[in-house]
């Protein structure tokens, strides 16, 4: 619980010599967060209690979300101070990373992984599916949209140009043409933003040109995982490996808030229902929090209820109360 966390945060900063926010979007299976823009409000809470220091420490758990949200966050945390660190005890995926890289240097734990940045891209115009009788857009994937082009000119040898055509009008009559060319220009532009952002630690362009084209392209797959060898030693990212103390403080931090938003547990309504009485839950998904402030909490309450359908059968019945954010100050 925040409370009991308060105490490790001020053990960190004074093991650090830093002011410590923690910012950590839930992986919940059923209550899933990632990075919104709707969060940047209450950095900018914390941060103006903090003011303007030395050093700020970012611990950070996050599987990614919103890229444009992750980079104007790591540029209002940089005027807070001279030197970030980024501190990562697990999963720092998709937009996660895209915020390590504009760190000083980054902590990673043994088992910290950081993940391609290729973008996704969801709007109204996507692809569709049904799901639970609702229509649900689909993610289209840079890489993917990639991976097919290279598929029809690589693979297949396809070449001339009347080819080539019916590839591409094929391609866009499942994919909208509008979302294919907001594909390609959010490509650009996360190219781009890692450029900037890597230079907080590395000074050599090439390098740097060769670590963006591995995160965007050269990785494969969004789903591949990068580890604290791999990111300093192949990558050439500027990684710090801490040391036991350090480890251990890390990791109760982790553990914690790992025990209080349930991370990797799927959500089962029917946990919350006793000998067939309605249950309540009040669930945290996301925070953003530190020590001298308070925690800000994305939260999703429900009520929970046994029913019987039009057959005569039980259906579990998962009734939202209410959801959003929230300030907690134990």
């Amino acid at each position: 619980m925040y409370a009991e966390r308060r105490e490790l945060y001020s053990q960190l900063e004074a093991m650090r010599q830093s002011k410590v926010i923690c910012f950590v979007t839930g992986d919940k299976p059923g209550m899933e967060t990632q990075i919104h823009s709707e969060v940047f409000d209450y950095f900018v809470n914390h941060l103006d209690l903090i003011g303007v220091v030395p050093k700020i420490s970012l611990f950070i758990y996050t599987r990614g979300g919103d890229t444009l949200t992750a980079w104007s966050l790591i540029n209002l945390i940089r005027q807070f101070c001279d030197e970030l660190e980024v501190i990562i005890p697990s999963k720092c995926h998709s937009s996660g990373t895209i915020m390590s890289l504009g760190a000083n240097s980054i902590i990673m734990t043994k088992q910290a992984t950081l993940g391609p940045i290729d973008p996704s891209i969801t709007t109204a115009l996507n692809p569709s599916v049904q799901a639970n009788g609702q229509d649900v857009n689909l993610p289209v994937s840079v890489e993917d949209i990639k991976g097919y082009l290279a598929l029809a000119t690589d693979e297949l040898k396809i070449s001339d140009a009347n080819s080539l055509s019916q590839v591409l009008l094929s391609l866009s009559e499942k994919v909208h043409p509008l979302v294919l060319g907001k594909v390609y220009r959010s490509k650009a532009q996360i190219q781009m933003l890692a450029t900037k952002l890597l230079s907080y630690q590395i000074s050599d362009s090439e390098k740097i040109g060769r670590i963006v084209n591995f995160l965007c392209s050269d990785s494969g797959s969004h789903d591949y995982t990068i580890s604290r060898r791999e990111a300093e030693n192949e990558l050439g990212l500027n990684i710090e490996k801490p040391d036991e103390a350090l480890y251990t403080l890390i990791k109760s931090i982790y553990d914690d808030i790992k025990d209080e938003l349930k991370l990797g547990e799927p959500f089962n309504p029917a946990t919350y229902i006793a000998n067939g009485a309605p249950g309540n839950y009040d669930l945290p998904r996301a925070l953003v929090e530190a020590k001298d402030s308070c925690s800000y909490q994305y939260r999703t309450a429900g009520l929970v209820r046994l029913t019987i359908d039009n057959n005569q059968q039980p259906v579990i019945q998962n009734n939202l109360m209410s959801e959003g954010w929230g300030r907690y100050d134990n």
